[in-house]
């Protein structure tokens, strides 16, 4: 695989990923747009793999309370704090995952990912509801008052993500701003919610493609893995930085734009 076209997948999925703007529509788009070869599956789960390490590493703090909660909940400790979050994530991943299944059993995730005209719909009409989640609903509640009962809901909001196009943070986000959380605290749920997600993901990917790995196609994932945890740790970093003083307006116009040119090509 040529070293251009693994960079460019690597900045798409890394810039897009936690992004509100779907990075799955952008990767599945991106040989429809260009005439590049697909990058085929041990790239995706290379890329995932390297967001993966990015957001950790960013949110190294939440994410080191999280695994111990996670041995606190192996020793039957539920009520300290990191306990809690490492349960509510258990929580907030359980739909998306019984939905991939039943999604990837059915063959229906095959054939909504070629569905151009689908992408678009969800990139334009999720965008206009995540712009009036953020502008209509007040900022009440921050990211350590989060309960199971709003992880579930959260949950929920996270499977609709499996729709090509709908964006896995901005759906979250989405749901999170619903919920009265303010911006920074939707995002850093939203981004903390990835973490399994991301994690169950990328390990079904690795199962599929490594029995089809080569020594080169291995040594192409590994720049996958690098390029895309750096493109991923900065669009993490300026998107908290701004969050602290713009909406998530300009994403939402980006989506509209963007999903009205995707119908217009589908269907025209």
């Amino acid at each position: 695989m040529a070293l251009f076209h693994i960079i460019i997948v690597s900045l798409i999925q890394g810039i897009t990923e936690f992004l509100p703007i779907s990075s799955s529509a952008h990767l599945i788009l991106l040989p429809n747009l260009t005439g590049l070869a697909d990058q085929g599956p041990l790239i995706d789960a290379a890329v995932h793999v390297g967001t993966l390490i990015a957001v950790v590493v960013f949110f190294k703090t939440e994410s080191m309370q999280a695994l111990r909660g996670l041995r606190d909940l192996g020793r039957g400790q539920l009520t300290t704090g990191e306990s809690h979050l490492a349960l509510a994530l258990i929580i907030a991943t359980i739909p998306a995952v019984i939905l991939g299944l039943i999604l990837k059993l059915t063959g229906a995730s095959d054939a909504m990912r070629d569905h151009v005209g689908l992408i678009g719909i969800t990139m334009l009409g999720f965008g206009i509801v995540l712009w009036f989640a953020d502008t209509k609903h007040p900022e009440t509640r921050h990211s350590n008052s989060w309960t199971l009962k709003q992880a579930m809901i959260l949950g929920l909001w996270q499977a609709l993500a499996l729709i090509p196009g709908t964006s896995r943070s901005g759906i979250t986000i989405t749901g999170a701003r619903f919920l009265g959380f303010n911006r920074e605290s939707a995002a850093r749920i939203s981004m903390l919610m990835s973490i399994p997600t991301i994690l169950a993901a990328g390990t079904l990917q690795i199962l599929d493609a490594l029995p089809h790995a080569t020594a080169q196609t291995l040594g192409d994932a590994a720049l996958a893995v690098l390029f895309s945890c750096l493109a991923a740790f900065l669009a993490l970093g300026l998107m908290m930085r701004l969050l602290k003083s713009v909406s998530f307006t300009p994403y939402v116009i980006y989506r509209i734009i963007f999903g009205a040119g995707l119908i217009w090509w589908a269907y025209s």
